[in-house]
């Protein structure tokens, strides 16, 4: 980052690059824009953000088995940042007079035509979400491989198929 006397410069984040990381481009930004647009600071009273991991899983599946083995998962690998974390919301609650949350991490369902839509939502520190999100997921998919809970996608079965007559003609 330079602060010049016009110009930021800062590396840029986002655009085509997913998870929170640089892209290698140089963003320059008027100084004078700070005071006319909203600028989202991830670490000024705190150190953590939520993250949330989708997961669509098929009815066909022990759904509340997945449930609870994603969710040990997830307490188990985001236990050390909740309690950072539960005391930074605290800090808040006092400055902005917030009501008393919790960092805990919750996963949230939604039932869909095709299937259990899985909202994975869990707090981790702001320069650790890829990291940490790429830890849970393999986790969570050697969990589900291990017990054959499948993951569902977008298909068509055919279930059945109409008897056809092919009439060969007496053409000679």
């Amino acid at each position: 980052m330079d602060i010049g006397i016009m110009y930021t410069t800062l590396l840029e984040i986002k655009d085509w690059v997913s998870g929170d990381q640089a892209t290698g481009r140089l963003v320059s930004i008027p100084n004078g824009s700070i005071l006319s647009n909203t600028v989202n600071n991830y670490t000024k009273d705190h150190n953590f953000i939520w993250d949330e991991i989708q997961l669509p899983i098929s009815y066909s599946s022990d759904w509340q088995f997945a449930y609870d083995k994603i969710l040990e998962l997830v307490n188990n690998e985001t236990k050390e940042i909740v309690e950072h974390a539960n005391k930074d919301i605290s800090k808040l609650e006092e400055k902005y007079y917030l009501d008393k949350r919790s960092a805990e991490p919750a996963i949230y369902l939604s039932a869909t035509d095709n299937w259990i839509s899985f909202t994975i939502r869990y707090p981790t520190m702001v320069r650790n979400r890829r990291f940490l999100r790429h830890k849970i997921t393999r986790l969570i998919l050697d969990e589900l491989a291990r017990n054959k809970i499948k993951i569902s996608s977008s298909t068509v079965d055919i279930v059945g198929f109409p008897n056809l007559k092919i009439d060969k003609g007496n053409d000679v």
